[in-house]
C-alpha cells in the first residue's frame, strides 16, 4: 500500500515540530537563570531556538533527500525538465520567514521593554516614570503641572488618606537598591550611597530589585554577568543604568565584556545573592569595618605628637632626609604666596 505524498508531508510535519519544540526546551545550553530578567531572555532564546532548529531540520532534510533522490544516473546524459517557476510556492516560502521575523521581533521588544531596555542610560523622565508606577494618579498630576503635588496636604484633605499613605509605603519598600559602579583598568568599585560604603564586591538581598549607576575612569568597560542574562556598556563621561532582580541565593561572575587592556581577561569579580537578613549582616560588618579603620588611622597620631615627629620614623625607613622635607616646604611656601 503506498501512503499518499500528502500523508508523508503531514507525518514529517509533526515529526519536525515536536523535535523542534522538545530541543527548545530541553537544550541544557545556557547557565543558571539567577534574576527575573534572566527568565525573560531564556523564553525568547527558546523560542528562537525552536523556530531555527525547526527550520534547520526542514531545510537540511529537504536538501538531503533531493541530493539522493535526483541525483544523476549512470547513463543519463539527458537535461532535467525546464521548470519555469511556481509562484504559490514563492509566496510561501517568502510569507513563512516574514511571519517568524515579524513575530521574534515583537517578542523580543516586548522582553526589551519588560527588562527596562527603553531608557539604558537613565533619561530625564525616568523619576516620573518610577513615580507613575508606584501610584499612578498622582504622577499624572505631577506631569500636568508644574507645580510640585504637596503629598501631606492631600492626605489630610481626602478621605482616603489611609489608602494612599498604604501605597506609599509599599512604593518605598518596593524602592530599589541603588548601587553605584566605578570601572577602571582592571577592577570594578561598588559603592552603596544609602549605606555609605564601598566595595569590591556585590551584595545584594534576594528578591529586591538593584539599580546600577554605572561609569568609567578610563575606556569602555561592560559589566556582564552570565547568570542574569544582562550585559551594559560603562562609559568615560557618561552614566549607563542596568536593572535587575535577583531571584537565587548564590555567588556569581562579574565579568568585563569589553576589550580594555591586556589585563582584560583578569578584570572580574563576584556577586554574592543573600537573603535579606544576611544582607542587613554584612551592611553592619562593612560599617563596623571602616569605623575601625578611620579608628586605627586617627590612633596612629596622637594629638600630642607634632607632625615632624610622627613621621620620623616613618622618614628614617623610606630614607628620607629632613632637609628635603624643609627644602619641598619652602618650594611650596614660595610657590602658594607667588
Amino acid at each position: 500500500m503506498k501512503i499518499p505524498n500528502s500523508i508523508w508531508t503531514l507525518l514529517i510535519g509533526i515529526a519536525l515540530t515536536l523535535t523542534s519544540l522538545w530541543y527548545g526546551q530541553n537544550h541544557g545550553l545556557l547557565p543558571t537563570a539567577a534574576a527575573d530578567e534572566a527568565v525573560l531572555i531564556d523564553g525568547l532564546f527558546d523560542a528562537m531556538l525552536t523556530v531555527s532548529i525547526g527550520i534547520f531540520l526542514l531545510v537540511e532534510g529537504i536538501l538531503i533527500y533531493s541530493v539522493f533522490k535526483y541525483r544523476r544516473r549512470a547513463g543519463d546524459n539527458e537535461d532535467g525538465p525546464a521548470i519555469e517557476g511556481n509562484i504559490p510556492l514563492e509566496i510561501l516560502w517568502t510569507a513563512i520567514p516574514a511571519v517568524l521575523v515579524l513575530g521574534i521581533s515583537v517578542y523580543s521588544f516586548d522582553v526589551y521593554n519588560q527588562i527596562g531596555g527603553l531608557d539604558p542610560h537613565g533619561g530625564h523622565d525616568a523619576p516620573i516614570m518610577e513615580e507613575a508606577r508606584a501610584m499612578p494618579g498622582t504622577a499624572i498630576a505631577a506631569t500636568l503641572s508644574d507645580k510640585p503635588v504637596n503629598n501631606s496636604d492631600h492626605h489630610q484633605n481626602s478621605p482616603g488618606s489611609m489608602e494612599i499613605a498604604q501605597a506609599e509605603t509599599t512604593s518605598n519598600e518596593a524602592e530599589p537598591l541603588v548601587i553605584e559602579v566605578s570601572a577602571l583598568q582592571y577592577a570594578w568599585i561598588f559603592t552603596y550611597p544609602d549605606a555609605g560604603i564601598s566595595t569590591g564586591e556585590i551584595h545584594v538581598p534576594v528578591g529586591q530589585q538593584v539599580q546600577m549607576k554605572m561609569t568609567a575612569n578610563d575606556v569602555i568597560h561592560a559589566f556582564w554577568v552570565p547568570e542574569f542574562r544582562l550585559k551594559q556598556d560603562v562609559i568615560p563621561g557618561r552614566e549607563t543604568r542596568v536593572r535587575f532582580t535577583p531571584r537565587k541565593e548564590g555567588t556569581y561572575t562579574v565579568v568585563c565584556a569589553e576589550l580594555c587592556g591586556p589585563y582584560h581577561g583578569a578584570m572580574q569579580t563576584q556577586i554574592i545573592i543573600e537573603s535579606k537578613q544576611a544582607f542587613d549582616t554584612w551592611v553592619q560588618e562593612q560599617l563596623m569595618a571602616e569605623k575601625e579603620t578611620i579608628n586605627q588611622a586617627i590612633a596612629l597620631n596622637p594629638s600630642a605628637m607634632s607632625a615632624d615627629e610622627f613621621l620620623a620614623p616613618y622618614m628614617q625607613k623610606m630614607h628620607i632626609h629632613p632637609e628635603t622635607l624643609g627644602i619641598g616646604k619652602v618650594l611650596l611656601e614660595s610657590f602658594s604666596k607667588s
